[in-house]
């Protein structure tokens, strides 16, 4: 029998990163974790219902044996015994985010028996958190180099207070990674985007798109081909809740791309949502690097298991970045090398571990 590996939830950004890292990890190696002193360096440490829902369901996709799945928990223990196909159903129950729930949840499916279909009601939109278009627009793409057929489907948008939004993901089963290699920037080939809003009024969302087209004219880019999304209840996939925000995507002649996003509140203007977006989108672009910083995080995760050498030029190393690389080297025995500050451009190279899906191989 496996002997737990301990991974200390307080280290580095001390957030839920860790546990869905640690979780997606322990499910695809089939390598028990313990996770202690869970989200020790936020505000209200331990489980939220977000982090719960992701427990559980990386519970069930990998039948795995778990104790301290309850709100408020400082310790979860994880214990996988495979990794099943399906379909599965998950209600966070709050606005908390379906996007981060499946961060945990995509790595494994990819190496499940079989096809694995999974729909998660939250925020589909939420701050803090990827919003469900850098999931189809930045991640998708970039796993897709690496064999892995993902597909995120939006049905319903979920923002604060109410959430209830729905996201359906459906991953095809593949017998290994391949490693990625994303150096190359090439130049900007376009912009492209989403002014989303629900239960709003329709000028808003237009002010939206002006303001961060009009941010991005003023450093000489292409004029960005921003659509709008203006949903008033009776529309299939209009929130409960009223909301708004941006999402921009820069297209690199390399293939790369490179994503800036903004979410609307009560007493942020619409200008100041198209303006931010635009903001973050330009500093990624100045850096001259293409992996957004991220996607950079996110890679760490696939690049572990991946059969060889992957190497990625990231627009920032953040902290998520730094401690996703010290979760997944503890568990995968991958070895990592890093090239930069965090807060600075840098380089990732990770010699992958080979992972085979033994479920499929013949």
């Amino acid at each position: 029998m496996n002997e737990f590996i301990s991974i200390d939830g307080s280290h580095g950004s001390g957030g839920g990163q860790i546990l869905r890292v640690a979780l997606a990890l322990s499910a695809l190696t089939l390598k028990p974790v313990e996770v202690s002193n869970v989200r020790a360096k936020r505000t209200n440490p331990g489980l939220r219902p977000q982090h719960l829902a992701a427990a559980e369901s990386v519970s069930k996709l990998a039948s795995a044996r778990a104790t301290g799945l309850h709100v408020g928990s400082r310790r979860v223990s994880f214990n996988p015994t495979r990794i099943s196909s399906g379909s599965m159903r998950f209600d966070i129950g709050t606005a908390g985010s379906t996007t981060l729930v499946l961060q945990a949840l995509i790595p494994p499916m990819c190496f499940a028996s079989g096809t694995v279909e999974t729909n998660l009601i939250g925020g589909t939109n939420n701050p803090l958190a990827p919003p469900v278009e850098f999931l189809q627009w930045v991640l998708q793409p970039a796993l897709a180099k690496m064999g892995c057929r993902l597909e995120v489907d939006l049905l319903r948008r979920g923002f604060y207070p109410v959430g209830k939004g729905e996201l359906r993901a459906r991953c095809y089963p593949i017998v290994k990674l391949k490693p990625v290699q994303i150096t190359e920037f090439g130049r900007l080939e376009e912009i492209t985007g989403l002014v989303y809003s629900s239960r709003l009024p329709g000028h808003i969302p237009r002010r939206i798109a002006a303001s961060a087209k009009e941010h991005l004219a003023k450093s000489r880019l292409p004029d960005a081909a921003i659509e709008i999304e203006e949903m008033q209840p009776g529309d299939a996939r209009c929130s409960q809740s009223p909301g708004c925000g941006i999402s921009l995507v820069a297209h690199l002649t390399s293939g790369a791309v490179l994503s800036g996003d903004s979410l609307g509140r009560p007493g942020k203007t619409s200008e100041a949502v198209g303006r931010e977006a635009a903001q973050r989108l330009l500093e990624q672009l100045r850096t001259q690097k293409p992996v957004d910083s991220h996607l950079g995080d996110q890679l760490v995760v696939y690049m572990a298991p991946a059969d060889g050498t992957s190497r990625i030029e990231v627009t920032k190393l953040t902290a998520h970045t730094l401690t996703s690389i010290h979760v997944a080297e503890q568990i995968t025995g991958a070895r990592f090398s890093v090239v930069g500050e965090e807060g600075t451009p840098g380089l990732i190279s990770c010699q992958g571990v080979g992972l085979k899906n033994t479920s499929l191989q013949t």
